[in-house]
């Protein structure tokens, strides 16, 4: 496989590429985006063979879990996740943001809960509607990726898409 790099303006990402890379991570693709920070790896967190995947591509091992990005407070519900109120005060001011929550679903699992400030990935996880984790993009142990070009380097062929924002 192939994997496609989209170049997007990441002060205005245009629409038609954001939904195309949407539609390939709602329907199980790997797709690697900016974050505030470094590049993350998207997975639909609802897609247990793409979360298997994406363990598999970053030699990770599943006991160490990923953390979950969400475009809204909504998509807590689809995680199973209720907020303290001082957690939702804290969510409140400083998300969207480089900020980890972490909370318990209805499983009493733990979950590291963060809404990027980015643009690009803002909008892909908001178009795909689904939660998604977002490891950064590179393989466990190795430096986080800044730029889509260190992404493309370690990744080429392992995910689906990269967008280039």
């Amino acid at each position: 496989m192939k994997t496609k790099v989209i170049k997007l303006n990441p002060d205005f990402p245009e629409a038609p590429l954001i939904n195309e890379a949407a539609e390939a991570l709602k329907n199980g693709g790997l797709v690697v985006f900016p974050t505030e920070t470094v590049y993350g790896i998207a997975a639909n967190i609802l897609n247990k063979d793409t979360v298997d995947r994406l363990y598999e591509i970053k030699k990770r091992p599943k006991d160490k879990p990923f953390s979950v990005h969400i475009a809204g407070f909504d998509s807590l519900k689809q995680l199973g996740i209720v907020l303290s109120q001082d957690a939702e005060r804290v969510a409140k001011r400083f998300w969207p943001g480089p900020l980890t929550l972490v909370a318990f679903n209805d499983k009493k699992e733990k979950i590291g809960l963060r809404m990027p400030d980015n643009n690009v990935a803002f909008l892909l996880i908001k178009k795909a509607g689904v939660p998604v984790v977002a490891p950064s993009a590179n393989m466990s142990g190795s430096e986080a990726p800044v730029s889509a070009e260190e992404v493309l380097a370690e990744m080429d062929g392992l995910v689906d898409i990269i967008l280039d924002g």
